[in-house]
């Protein structure tokens, strides 16, 4: 679950653009058997904006994803964008 920063200009645009970022792997990523996005349409300043649910077949296959320059790239891009991020492996 990812929260953006507050004084994000063009929320709605940093979220999609993410959105697309993230969905992208999938097709980049063998190891990344699936990917979905769900954009919160609750405006409450407390709720997450985006939510991520990956599969993988095995843990090494998740260790491969988590290293791979294209997660990289998106992982530098969350860092810009989001003021917090909760993840469960």
């Amino acid at each position: 679950m990812f929260r953006m920063q507050k004084d994000s200009k063009d929320k709605k645009i940093v979220i999609n653009t993410f959105k697309d970022k993230l969905e992208s792997l999938k097709n980049k990523i063998p190891q990344l058997k699936k990917v979905e996005t769900v954009v919160n349409i609750r405006k409450r300043s407390d709720a997450s904006n985006l939510v991520l649910a990956t599969e993988f077949k095995n843990e090494h296959d998740l260790q491969i994803y988590r290293v791979r320059p294209n997660h990289q790239n998106v992982i530098a891009f969350i860092q810009e964008i989001a003021s917090d991020a909760v993840v469960v492996n």
